[in-house]
């Protein structure tokens, strides 16, 4: 290696890094293609040592942005040609790291599956194009009942604005899961419009959805807070103080009222 390269590994990982890196752009790529060969027929049970030369390119081509994307078409690749439900779940956890609009297509294709939907959207919650997030969106109310929650989830961690009426219009499901996950994404997305579709939602809400949604709205106004929205925050915190709230949520409505008494 020369001192060039030194250098640049220097810079790129850091001095305690280094050698870590040296080892990597040491690996013989073949070491590489023999890893992605094995990706074929990888299963549980097997050596996960055989895989990690693809771990270690992910390490060396951070910093290079050519070399990333071509290995993330390879990972891409990989994951459209068809592997056991192991190696896809080892593909998308790789693809939450080096992940960008080339993965969307790919990971969309496995959101309404059963075996694939989870490890895919873990992938998406980390791709920052707004593709990602609008797969997601899209996939909502296409996938059974049972994996809505999860892209509920998902959407609402991506405080994404555009699903706020999809996930209103759950928060009465008749799948419990599937109406708890709608208040939660909702809170977590914690904008006026969010505050407002569970503020109306709270008024008729059924027994067993009450205590989900005031602890939503609760989350609801401290993002609301946390976001300089200090108004908007107050009089939900002052809603959620009344007498027909559970005790701990009129506690804590009224410490974030305190909190906001003291932001400027």
């Amino acid at each position: 290696m020369t001192s060039k390269e030194t250098t640049r590994l220097t810079l790129a990982f850091g001095a305690a890094g280094l050698a870590a890196a040296q080892a990597v752009a040491q690996t013989d790529s073949a070491a590489v293609d023999n890893a992605f060969n094995t990706l074929k027929t990888y299963d549980w049970g097997a050596d996960r040592a055989a895989l990690n030369p693809i771990d270690q390119a992910i390490i060396a081509t951070h910093g290079d942005a050519a070399a990333r994307k071509a290995l993330e078409k390879r990972l891409v690749d990989a994951l459209a040609g068809g592997l056991s439900r192991s190696a896809q779940d080892y593909v998308c956890r790789k693809l939450r790291v080096v992940g960008t609009a080339q993965s969307i297509k790919t990971l969309a294709g496995l959101l309404p599956a059963e075996e694939t939907s989870h490890i895919a959207r873990y992938a998406l919650e980390r791709i920052p194009d707004e593709k990602a997030v609008e797969a997601m969106r899209d996939a909502l109310p296409k996938v059974s009942s049972k994996l809505k929650p999860g892209i509920i989830g998902s959407l609402g961690k991506r405080r994404d604005t555009k699903s706020i009426k999809a996930i209103s219009t759950l928060l009465g499901d008749s799948d419990v899961q599937v109406a708890r996950a709608a208040a939660q994404s909702l809170g977590l997305i914690g904008t006026p419009a969010a505050a407002k579709e569970l503020s109306k939602f709270a008024k008729n809400a059924s027994a067993n959805m009450k205590m989900p949604v005031a602890d939503a709205r609760l989350i609801c106004a401290e993002q609301l807070l946390a976001d300089g929205q200090k108004s908007e925050a107050v009089a939900l915190y002052k809603e959620l103080n009344r007498d027909d709230q559970p005790a701990h949520i009129k506690v804590a409505a009224m410490r974030g009222m305190v909190t906001a008494a003291t932001k400027k």
